[in-house]
């Protein structure tokens, strides 16, 4: 499957497709609230499929009429929708995890909705029919494959956008190979430590436009809620905030395609990015490592290179990359450290690295670069 996402042109006939988005809104809290009313009742969630045909009867009801704006299978989905979510709730249950059921959503906070395989047409050109109406988009590539879903989404700007999932395989590019290997370990102050020495800085594009940020959200606050004024600063603040997003998934794709031709078989660790997060924030949502991650391992993919993982608990931090000596009373502020059984000085993360890419050439097979087996344990 591929996805192609492309801008609709801004015209009066768009707010047709954003008053469909309030719709699935309206439906999905109505659904929420049946869900919540049959958890409390009896411990578990409303089937889909009786669910689905339950709002098919309400569509015939008067009070229920203007639904019928919304395409049926955009209802359909959003039902299957929630159940997924109440499905992951109890698996998460089950396992211990803590987790929350899905709740009600502001409808200017709900972005979507999905059409299958009917309710749509891609016409010649640049256009598209979604519904009884005909919409133009920026169509900045052609489209490979049969469409098999599509998503009308809006962003806080109100720009909206369309997503369309083909079924066309993913072409391997004639890229030549270069019989190189790397690792490469995550960091706060250097994005990205390799174990060659081709290290890669951390931008930090919020916290340089955070002043702008802090700007914008004081003239929000000093403007009356709902007025034009607050408008116009609302939308300023969310301008600001799409610029930070967009710089951040350039410099991911660039450098993702630069890794990826530069490097044949690529390793990093699997992280905990969940407890990274908890620990120091909002900086790990400015480096985006999961989105990079994704974004490595589809021009990966595209380019016939590897992508390996490290386990999350393999001491790649705290095992000398010399002797194989493992310090495991290493304390997460330390940067530096000694190895007692060779001497050598060890910066953390350039350790890491290079403990990374022999674990995973090793597993691969890929020369003489086997990991050094640990020979002893500092308490």
């Amino acid at each position: 499957m591929k996805a192609y996402q492309f801008k609709l042109y801004n015209h009066k006939r768009n707010r047709h497709l954003k008053r469909q988005i309030h719709l699935a809104a309206s439906i999905y809290n109505h659904c929420i609230a049946l869900h919540k009313r049959y958890y409390r009742l009896y411990g578990k969630h409303l089937d889909a499929h009786r669910l689905k045909v339950h709002l098919t009867k309400l569509k015939k009801l008067e009070r229920y009429a203007h639904w019928n704006q919304l395409g049926s299978q955009a209802i359909q989905d959003v039902v299957e929708r929630i159940d997924r979510a109440y499905k992951l709730f109890f698996s998460n249950l089950k396992t211990g995890r803590t987790s929350s059921p899905p709740s009600f959503k502001k409808r200017i906070k709900y972005k979507s909705f999905t059409l299958k395989q009917a309710g749509y047409k891609l016409l010649q050109g640049n256009y598209i029919r979604i519904g009884k109406r005909i919409y133009r988009y920026f169509k900045s590539r052609d489209i490979e494959g049969n469409p098999k879903t599509l998503t009308v989404k809006r962003d806080a700007l109100g720009d909206l956008y369309i997503i369309i999932v083909t079924d066309a395989e993913t072409q391997i590019e004639n890229v030549s190979t270069t019989g190189k290997s790397v690792g490469y370990d995550f960091g706060l102050k250097t994005f990205l430590t390799a174990s060659d020495g081709n290290d890669v800085e951390a931008p930090l594009f919020f916290k340089s436009g955070l002043n702008t940020i802090r700007t914008a959200n004081k003239q929000l606050s000093h403007k009356k809620r709902g007025s034009h004024h607050w408008k116009r600063a609302r939308l300023n603040l969310a301008r600001k905030h799409r610029k930070i997003a967009n710089q951040r998934n350039d410099f991911h794709w660039k450098l993702a395609n630069r890794i990826t031709d530069e490097y044949d078989f690529i390793f990093f660790e699997d992280l905990n990015l969940k407890g990274m997060q908890s620990l120091w924030g909002k900086k790990i949502t400015d480096l985006g490592f999961y989105s990079f991650l994704q974004k490595v391992k589809y021009k990966a993919e595209t380019k016939g290179k590897h992508v390996g993982f490290i386990g999350r608990f393999y001491p790649s931090s705290k095992t000398c990359s010399d002797c194989g000596f493992v310090f495991k009373a290493l304390e997460l502020r330390q940067r530096e450290w000694a190895c007692s059984e060779c001497g050598v000085i060890h910066d953390r993360d350039r350790n890491a690295s290079v403990n990374i890419f022999r674990v995973g050439a090793s597993t691969l097979g890929l020369g003489d670069v086997r990991p050094p087996s640990p020979v002893a344990i500092a308490a």
